[in-house]
């Protein structure tokens, strides 16, 4: 069994990244500069957003936070968002989410401008990747598929099967296996609360990929000896022996599933870091007007 570590793979990123930021300065050209807008104090978003902008300093580039409670009205955060899609200096931008309930994720999201949209949330980008067009890819799937590639992980061919089918991971990561690509080329099975004999369909999986935020769901006994095994899940699970009081758990009971496994990601150290990566990936590519002019 082979431990993906999407920590270690992320850093290398990064120092990738900064590489070539530091090519782009010393030439002249613009430090990409990433703008992130959260909303409230929810604790994932607030260690999501940190970690962000952490990466940005390591990357090399311009990060600007703009923070807003909780009671934000919807106008007064679209307003914000047409801002900085009129913003030159701002090469890309996301907001956190989740947002509060009297906000429409889907308005905001839509109102973004999808050249500067580096979640890769937009209709436009979602509607050009699920067809093979250049575009800012989501940041989880995109990372998921980064490790595929750095682990030489065969897919072409593969059964892939896919626990959880929301916009964010299960959708896009079922379109991009699917691609004529490497990763891709993979026959792909997309299951979810609905599905009849989800047991089953795990147990054809070469590459089984949770996403389902359902803490240990994936049990031994759904996982065929040899599979890959990628586990998106990361729920929050009380634990009085942590200083924070909860541990994030996976969709995947590691311990029992890891001695099947040929490939498997940890939580936390495995997608997590990846998805944050990704998210620099998308723009670097936005400050160097590499998709859209």
């Amino acid at each position: 069994m082979v431990l993906i570590d999407g920590k270690a793979v992320s850093e290398q990123v990064k120092q990738e990244i900064a590489a070539e930021v530091a090519d782009i300065v010393a030439k002249g050209g613009k430090r990409p500069h990433l703008a992130a807008i959260l909303v409230g104090h929810d604790g994932g978003s607030e260690t999501y957003v940190a970690a962000k902008v952490k990466a940005c300093d390591v990357c090399g580039f311009k990060s600007t936070l703009i923070r807003y409670e909780a009671d934000v009205t919807e106008e007064e955060l679209l307003a914000r968002v047409h801002e900085l899609n009129e913003n030159p200096d701002v090469d890309g931008f996301i907001v956190q989410l989740p947002l509060p309930e009297h906000i429409s994720e889907q308005k905001v999201i839509e109102a973004i401008d999808y050249r500067k949209d580096v979640d890769g949330f937009h209709p436009i980008n979602v509607g050009r990747m699920s067809i093979g067009l250049p575009c800012y890819v989501s940041a989880t799937p995109s990372g998921i598929l980064e490790l595929l590639k750095r682990y030489e992980i065969k897919t072409q061919g593969k059964k892939c099967v896919i626990l959880g089918r929301s916009n964010i991971v299960g959708k896009p990561m079922a379109a991009l296996m699917m691609q004529k690509a490497c990763p891709g080329d993979a026959t792909v099975t997309v299951c979810h609360s609905r599905s009849r004999d989800l047991v089953k369909e795990c147990r054809e999986a070469d590459i089984l990929i949770a996403a389902m935020g359902q803490p240990n769901f994936v049990k031994a006994d759904m996982v065929k000896e040899g599979a890959v095994v990628i586990d998106v899940g990361t729920t929050r699970v009380p634990d009085a022996s942590k200083k924070s009081g909860f541990k994030l758990t996976g969709d995947v009971k590691f311990d029992e599933v890891a001695l099947k496994c040929s490939f498997i990601t940890p939580v936390p150290g495995g997608v997590g870091p990846m998805t944050i990566v990704s998210l620099m990936k998308n723009t670097l590519l936005a400050g160097k007007k590499a998709i859209y002019k």
